[in-house]
């Protein structure tokens, strides 16, 4: 079960890793063999199926992303928690945006869900 310190860390460290634009740091919040779901995948890594797995695969994506978004810079407006996941909730240049984050039991994240007001 993860806790409101655990998600309210997680939420902050995870937001000023983005603005930071280091992508190591955002990566060392995600198990090697992650899967990451976006309709934005499709997109920039030319991946019709939205998804992709592991730590390499999705660093290459995010770079060509940091890369076409030098502004890229994220906002918190709130933290959901369930029993072993965390939604964020945020503004970014796209508008209002959620993540949704599960977690293995090393606390990394296994999956990750990101969704995009049209």
């Amino acid at each position: 079960m993860l806790d409101k310190a655990f998600a309210e860390h997680f939420a902050a460290e995870w937001i000023a890793a983005w603005n930071s634009h280091d992508l190591d740091r955002v990566l060392s919040h995600y198990a090697d063999d992650f899967e990451m779901s976006s309709p934005i995948i499709a997109q920039i890594a030319g991946e019709p199926s939205g998804k992709l797995k592991g730590k390499k695969a999705v660093g290459a994506y995010w770079a060509k992303a940091l890369a076409l978004i030098p502004h890229l810079h994220f906002e918190l407006v709130t933290t959901l928690v369930g029993a072993n996941s965390i939604t964020l909730y945020y503004k970014g240049h796209r508008g209002m945006s959620a993540e949704v984050f599960i977690f293995g039991p090393d606390k990394k994240v296994s999956a990750a869900f990101a969704h995009y007001a049209l």
